[in-house]
């Protein structure tokens, strides 16, 4: 695949793909430290958060299921410019909110639009590289990815808590931020030579490149453990400062959701020095360790504990990931990565509902520190598996 000269502005790169790929994320996880308030307004369970939540990850799986390959066939600037389009939507939704609704409507449109990113945008990072970046690239589309998401909190949660209009500022200076970003996806260069109308609208499933297929398996459930520690610190970490620590500043909760995902992010820095053989069953052991530290920190009470296993889990799941992606992103054929790094994160995003889904319905028998408890024991089960396969069977990509 090559870049299409014509369009777009020959002087923008990668790192500009990365910036709007950043903001776009930073929108998925904007209302994390905003849940206690909704709760006190609304009336709602922590099941009900969960629920929430785990709609986000439902309307990613759905777009990729049946959009993600569209940016193979499109191009990737029209589907980048939907994204921001529907995270524009889903922060509307948000700053008119009037019932849960509105909240479950404006979590949906969030998932529309991260699917849409996870592929086009990561694609687009990767083909923007020029020849010798390819390691620099692939380090900033995980990085845009995962430091979106840590952004995301820690802006909302500064802005509720010493800033005016809890509930409506973090949308509003997110909606500039989008305005921007859109700017900047109208003059990067497109990236598919002979972008197409689609044919049909069908879901894409799982079906892989032949090329792909042996290093896909050990990525993809690596991700999936990786992403269920991010899903708990999304979903359940603010109410358990809130109501187990007793600490109801909105900043703080920000700030400690953002540690797991700057873990990840020094972790995705690390992966490219000890290579891909190495960083998926390291990644998954460190994962067990910041776990296991979790765990701890549920069980004694103890918020240093809790950051220190944040920090330390998020290093795990950045190598585990960062390495499959890159494993990924580099042995499927050009003209069929945005379907194929889709399939990778459709499998990364069960990962980040479906177990925290299953730890709100245990909130309501176990109460919410049983429920982390018994979360964080069948993660660590999960990665001491996967660590233990990939041992067995690494990528053969160690690029």
């Amino acid at each position: 695949m090559t870049i299409d000269r014509h369009n777009g502005n020959q002087r923008l790169g990668y790192p500009v793909a990365a910036g709007v790929f950043a903001i776009g994320m930073a929108g998925t996880t904007l209302p994390t430290p905003l849940y206690g308030l909704y709760r006190e307004q609304l009336g709602f369970s922590e099941l009900m958060v969960t629920v929430v939540f785990a709609v986000y990850a439902i309307g990613v799986i759905t777009v990729l299921l049946f959009a993600g390959n569209f940016s193979d066939e499109v191009g990737r600037r029209p589907v980048l410019l939907c994204a921001l389009g529907l995270s524009a939507a889903s922060a509307l939704c948000f700053m008119f909110e009037g019932g849960l609704p509105m909240l479950l409507l404006g979590r949906v449109l969030s998932g529309f639009a991260a699917g849409l990113f996870s592929g086009a945008a990561t694609a687009a990072v990767l083909e923007l590289a020029k020849p010798g970046q390819e390691a620099h690239a692939g380090f900033a589309a995980t990085a845009a990815n995962m430091g979106g998401l840590g952004c995301g909190p820690l802006l909302s949660g500064l802005l509720a808590q010493y800033a005016p209009w809890p509930l409506t500022l973090p949308f509003l200076v997110h909606l500039g931020l989008l305005a921007l970003a859109a700017v900047a996806t109208w003059l990067l260069p497109e990236t598919v030579a002979h972008p197409h109308r689609p044919h049909t609208l069908r879901p894409q499933g799982l079906r892989l490149p032949p090329e792909v297929r042996g290093v896909f398996t050990p990525s993809a459930v690596a991700a999936f453990a990786g992403f269920a520690l991010l899903g708990l610190f999304t979903a359940v970490a603010p109410a358990f400062v809130g109501q187990t620590l007793g600490v109801h500043n909105l900043a703080v909760t920000g700030v400690i959701v953002f540690t797991v995902f700057l873990g990840s992010t020094v972790g995705q820095s690390l992966t490219g020095r000890i290579g891909v053989r190495t960083a998926l069953p390291g990644g998954c052991l460190i994962l067990v360790v910041g776990l296991s530290l979790v765990a701890t920190s549920l069980a004694i009470t103890s918020l240093p504990v809790l950051v220190i296993g944040a920090v330390c889990g998020g290093i795990g799941q950045g190598l585990a990931f960062r390495a499959g992606l890159t494993a990924v992103g580099h042995a499927a054929p050009p003209e069929h990565r945005g379907g194929t790094i889709s399939a990778f994160f459709l499998v990364a995003y069960l990962g980040i509902s479906l177990p925290v889904v299953g730890v709100g319905a245990l909130t309501m028998v176990l109460g919410l520190r049983g429920a982390g408890l018994t979360f964080a024991g069948c993660v660590i089960v999960l990665a001491v598996a996967v660590g233990l396969y990939v041992l067995r069977h690494p990528p053969t990509d160690d690029d």
